[in-house]
């Protein structure tokens, strides 16, 4: 690792083992969250086509009977992957908030 990427735990572990598993660790959530970007653009390119469908057929930005099934949804997905519900919805909150915003976005961009 060079000088300048050097964090406290490689300052105090050294090449210990546990440095050596900290690594291991810390190179698969990079990976992780690398496939999360790449997934959220993903799901964000499906929204956009959703707007346009949307602004299309003169239907509003928000759907709030879909957002509560896909809350209730997640956080099923949420208990069953041992992830904290609260947080799998907050989550998504944010999500859908910013859909909701591109989709505005769009139906004022094509007059609706």
């Amino acid at each position: 690792m060079s000088e300048t990427h050097k964090t406290g735990a490689d300052t105090q572990l050294g090449d210990s083992p546990a440095m050596v598993e900290l690594r291991a660790l810390r190179a698969s959530i990079d990976n992780i969250d690398a496939a999360l970007v790449h997934m959220l653009a993903e799901r964000f390119k499906c929204t956009q086509k959703v707007g346009h469908l949307k602004a299309t057929h003169d239907l509003p930005p928000a759907d709030p009977a879909r957002e509560q099934i896909q809350i209730e949804r997640l956080r099923r997905l949420a208990v069953d992957a041992n992830l904290d519900p609260d947080f799998a919805e907050k989550f998504l909150a944010f999500i859908v908030k910013e859909v909701i915003r591109h989709h505005e976005a769009i139906a004022a961009k094509t007059g609706n």
